[in-house]
């Protein structure tokens, strides 16, 4: 039976649990809220954009709303079809003083940089600069040196098949016995890539070379790769040759630990060790670099997407690189693989049957997710506002989770074309998280 009291210091496997989820930054894991847990905010008003569409914009406003009173603080969303296109918000920006949500709110997409970061490297690729099949230890010697330097290949780090460890835990090294205080103290610490990198490359692997185990380290990596190729600051390369080739007026790499227009609050819970939930829409996010830094709203996602799956980002060639896939989970026995990973770019069988490229993106308090039919036609991108919201029993296990499941109801429903208000059954996708073993 479920210990419905749990303790207010969990067990340490537990937490060390949660805290490996959170460096794996994937939020696409479907969690639960203990008993006793806070309230959500009072619902709101969903607000919707004005458009002409086809799209049947109740039942996307009603999903949305759906996910918000599961437990989720806020979120905005931006799903089209074709043309048409709707927008919508629900919940609240600030719990403090109920300031609702917009559609148009600018929003950290964590991971989902990684697709801008491979759009670059597939860049140089077409150039001749770069080749996938190269070991890394051609370009950075000093970096990757010896045998890794030597089996290490751009498409390892590309697709999470180098074996190379995360730095996010080295990196943030309070995160497994004070979450919170962890974070506060990171809050405008500098950090630059080839410290980050160096990080991940010292840690332990938690695959051997040749199997996806996703890893930060991998795309900090490509960043430091991209800049030697060019000869420039990767985010100032990335800005010039895939932000603004793709046309995109809100995206961005931030300046300053501040995101420059207008935003909503973002909640950190870490698995209900910070309560309540603390606001870190305000962090340096240099911890992120090209694996994870960058801002953009569910609009410029859907249009980079779109552009990029439709060509016009890259060549027909490089395209096809970057949709060649590797089972992102090892399944059981007799089940299909519902994931596959390609480079910074994954496909995603989800709960009604369909496949879908994209990717989705968590930093701290804030979660992403952007999805697209694989001719582009079809989109849906969901930003949020509280993360790590998912709880563990007392034997470190995840308990069931009705955000996550209202998450999944919400996307699979605006892609397929029949928003609900919970998904049609669990998530195919497995969790994120290292094996308990493996941790003691």
């Amino acid at each position: 039976m479920r210990n419905t009291h749990p303790s207010p210091h969990p067990d340490r496997r537990g937490l060390r649990l949660a805290a490996v989820a959170s460096a794996a930054l994937l939020s696409l894991a479907v969690g639960a809220l203990p008993a006793g847990a806070a309230s959500p905010p009072p619902a709101t008003a969903t607000a919707s954009a004005p458009v002409t569409s086809g799209l049947d914009r109740q039942a996307l406003r009603a999903s949305l709303e759906a996910f918000h009173r599961a437990g989720m603080y806020g979120a905005y969303s931006s799903v089209r079809d074709g043309s048409e296109q709707w927008r919508g918000a629900a919940g609240v920006a600030d719990i403090a003083d109920g300031r609702p949500m917009r559609p148009d709110y600018e929003h950290r997409i964590g991971s989902i940089t990684k697709t801008f970061t491979s759009v670059a490297v597939l860049q140089q690729v077409a150039k001749g600069r770069i080749d996938l099949d190269a070991p890394i230890g051609e370009y950075l010697p000093e970096l990757v040196p010896g045998e890794r330097g030597r089996e290490v290949t751009v498409r390892m780090l590309l697709n999470h098949t180098s074996g190379i460890a995360d730095y996010i835990l080295p990196a943030f090294p309070g995160l497994v016995t004070d979450p919170g205080q962890a974070l506060d103290e990171g809050r405008f610490r500098r950090m630059a890539p080839e410290e980050l990198a160096r990080l991940g490359l010292a840690a332990e692997p938690q695959a051997p070379r040749g199997t996806h185990s996703y890893a930060n380290t991998n795309y900090v990596i490509a960043g430091l790769l991209l800049k030697k190729a060019t000869g420039q600051d990767p985010e100032s390369y990335i800005t010039r040759n895939v932000i603004r080739k793709a046309g995109l007026r809100h995206t961005y790499f931030p300046r300053s630990a501040r995101i420059s227009g207008p935003h909503a609050k973002m909640y950190e819970s870490f698995y209900a060790t910070i309560e309540p939930a603390r606001d870190y829409s305000v962090y340096d996010m240099s911890w992120a670099g090209t694996a994870g830094a960058m801002v953009s709203t569910m609009s410029d996602l859907n249009d980079f997407y779109r552009r990029l799956l439709s060509g016009k980002l890259l060549g027909a060639a490089e395209l096809r690189e970057m949709k060649t896939t590797v089972p992102a989970y090892e399944p059981a026995p007799g089940q299909e693989v519902a994931m596959r990973y390609g480079l910074g770019l994954y496909t995603l069988k989800m709960p009604s049957g369909d496949w879908y490229w994209g990717h989705d993106g968590g930093v701290f308090g804030a979660g992403t997710w952007a999805l697209s039919s694989e001719d582009g036609r079809r989109q849906a991108a969901i930003g949020y506002n509280l993360m790590k919201y998912e709880r563990f029993g007392e034997d470190g296990k995840p308990l069931p989770d009705p955000i996550g499941e209202a998450l999944f109801g919400y996307m699979d429903g605006a892609l397929s074309g029949a928003p609900a208000d919970r998904a049609p059954g669990a998530s195919p996708v497995p969790r994120r998280l290292v094996a308990p073993e493996q941790l003691r």
